[in-house]
């Protein structure tokens, strides 16, 4: 018996997905933790041969569930970012996407109980301290999954998941804009750095001599883009407050260009050092704020709305994510919430495997 197991459940939340445990199930000791997480995954492959990553950003990602320490919250939710091809893991964000799991994760773990046709649930996301209602449908008091809800990147239809995203700004280096300017010249390039529900460094794709509307592969063969993009960001990272970012998936990178497909804005998004196939539910809400906001570099690429709350509709590589802001504009800008409608499906459930040089509990082993 040289395994150790600990019970699982394998989700698709919103376009990314992986797994989501309990966090009494998982060892304390963050170290410990990256340890046993980076062997759930298969961390340090390309295709993660070891373990039950999917070889990409968006499918070596972890979710940790408990009963809230918060009296606001029913849930809390810690997530982990496991690296691909490095034995890391970074504990720093949040994921708006995976979160799109916690509310139907929860109910299936039995951490809340199901209610009549719709189920409120209340999420502290511990990493960055954001509040979160999600809403699921559970008819009859059964959680649902099939649905005719549609989200870019994901085929087919499913059961609607909305949350409204309160406490995003400043998550992570306390300050709507962190080096205080609403934009500044870093490396030839001007940015706007802007902290709402994710970190960001957000340029102007014209500005690196692109058009905004290239496609994942063209942006991710593009190594001098990528390489004067990260020079960028960790010298923003340093300005931002957040000190050496260069191992850190944050800041994260944006790009906006002006609408092609009747959307507000074209926008790319990187994580940091690949392209995001899709969108992120946080940088949905970063990069919409920007887009809101006088005086950014998102300025002259959009009609800006100036009554809340206001739909913004963001192209990005797979189609469009609308996000829903509320916010006070009678002194600049203040967002006062972000709603999002994602969806999400149960994949799997079971047990997942460790080697006990790893990791070794009083648990059933293999």
């Amino acid at each position: 018996m040289s395994q150790t197991a600990i019970p699982f459940l394998f989700m698709r939340g919103g376009t990314s997905r992986g797994p989501y445990f309990r966090r009494d199930d998982l060892p304390e000791d963050l170290d410990q933790l990256a340890e046993v997480l980076i062997a759930v995954l298969g961390s340090g492959h390309a295709l993660n041969i070891d373990g039950i990553g999917g070889g990409a950003a968006v499918t070596t990602k972890v979710a940790m569930l408990s009963p809230s320490e918060d009296e606001w919250a029913d849930v809390d939710y810690f997530f982990a970012q496991v690296s691909v091809t490095e034995k890391r893991v970074d504990f720093k964000p949040t994921c708006g996407n995976i979160m799109s799991g916690v509310a139907p994760a929860a109910l299936e773990m039995g951490l809340v109980n199901a209610k009549d046709d719709v189920t409120e649930i209340k999420i502290r996301a511990v990493n960055t301290g954001a509040r979160v209602i999600a809403k699921v449908q559970t008819p009859n008091g059964q959680l649902a999954y099939a649905g005719e809800t549609e989200i870019a990147g994901v085929p087919g239809s499913a059961a609607p998941v909305q949350l409204t995203f309160m406490g995003v700004v400043g998550s992570s280096t306390g300050a709507f804009l962190p080096s205080d300017k609403l934009q500044e010249n870093i490396g030839g390039i001007d940015v706007t750095c802007m902290d709402v529900a994710m970190p960001m460094v957000i340029a102007r794709a014209q500005d690196f001599g692109l058009t905004g509307h290239e496609s994942v592969q063209e942006l991710d063969s593009n190594l001098d883009f990528f390489k004067r993009m990260e020079g960028i960001r960790i010298e923003a990272g340093k300005r931002m407050g957040m000190g050496d970012v260069s191992k850190s998936v944050t800041p994260k990178f944006g790009l906006l260009a002006k609408a092609q497909n009747g959307g507000s804005i074209a926008v790319r998004y990187f994580m940091p050092w690949n392209t995001h196939p899709t969108m992120a539910v946080t940088g949905a809400q970063c990069l919409a704020s920007c887009a809101l906001t006088p005086g950014t570099v998102a300025d002259g690429l959009l009609a800006r709305s100036h009554e809340s709350p206001t739909n913004v509709v963001l192209e990005h590589a797979a189609g469009t994510i609308d996000v829903l802001i509320d916010f006070d504009a009678n002194n600049g800008f203040n967002l006062k919430a972000a709603g999002l409608v994602r969806t999400a499906r149960k994949l799997a459930d079971g047990f997942v495997y460790v080697p006990h040089t790893i990791w070794s509990q009083p648990k059933e082993t293999a």
